[in-house]
């Protein structure tokens, strides 16, 4: 991978990480783009690195919220901070359980399963049309929205399937207002990318991630080019959800997976 393909890689995660579009499903059509021949393992490395720069554009644009719900952990007392830190943590759990049982078989996904990716890309666009064409969305996350907004996460660990698609899709389904959703989908992703990062974090520095061949300054630039195109994405998203805008990426979403599709199926 040269420094080029890693800014744009960068550019591409920082952007379709807050866009419901699918990061993960265009970082694997970028990859076969530039026709880089990267192992699951090494492909997932990348990954994990240019999703920890997102991560610190989240942290940025939410930087109050964040500061707000630490100020009421240490109040020590069930207030509306710990309350959302407490549904922040069980919708974890589900991807949280999958990413650790079931890793190498999700690797393996990331090694250039373009016709998956195309099918996933469907389902996404299938969940922000009907999330688009929902009418009660008033209410806060609670529990058990929590959870089922956990389980969307999990499933959108799929390379295809966004995951502030699904998740701010599923919220909205489930009745949550539209911001507040938004403002949950963008904040709950943060204790397991930085978590995994930090795992990782040795490795990559050492250059021995799994074999992982990526040079360390093409991973550094891919971080710096997400994190700053990650800051407008992240800002601009949370305005096209408050004006419930979703469908026009829905649209976007069914014609690439058609083409990602055709060119698969045949051969081109």
């Amino acid at each position: 991978m040269t420094p080029i393909q890693a800014v744009i890689l960068g550019i591409i995660q920082g952007i379709t990480e807050f866009l419901p579009v699918s990061s993960s499903g265009h970082l694997e059509i970028g990859k076969a783009l530039f026709g880089l021949n990267m192992t699951g393992e090494e492909s997932l490395t990348f990954d994990v690195v240019v999703h920890a720069g997102t991560a610190l554009s989240t942290i940025v644009v939410f930087r109050k919220d964040i500061g707000r719900i630490l100020a009421g952990l240490l109040e020590f007392r069930w207030n509306q901070e710990t309350k959302f830190a407490f549904y922040i943590l069980i919708s974890m759990v589900p991807a949280a359980f999958i990413g650790l049982v079931f890793e190498d078989q999700i690797a393996a996904l990331f090694d250039g399963q373009l016709l998956l990716v195309g099918a996933m890309l469907t389902l996404t666009g299938i969940l922000l049309f009907l999330a688009d064409r929902a009418r009660e969305t008033s209410k806060s996350v609670h529990g058990l929205d929590a959870i089922v907004i956990g389980l969307a996460q999990a499933i959108a660990i799929l390379p295809g399937v966004s995951r502030s698609g699904a998740t701010i899709s599923t919220s909205v389904l489930l009745g949550v207002d539209r911001e507040k959703a938004a403002r949950f989908s963008f904040l709950m992703v943060l204790p397991i990318i930085l978590g995994k990062t930090l795992l990782d974090t040795k490795d990559i520095i050492a250059g021995q991630a799994m074999g992982i061949e990526v040079d360390i300054t093409s991973l550094l630039l891919g971080l710096v080019a997400a994190f700053v195109s990650g800051i407008a994405a992240c800002n601009w998203m949370i305005k096209l959800v408050k004006r419930a805008e979703l469908k026009y990426f829905s649209y976007y979403c069914f014609a690439v997976a058609f083409i990602v599709l055709a060119s698969q199926v045949l051969g081109f």
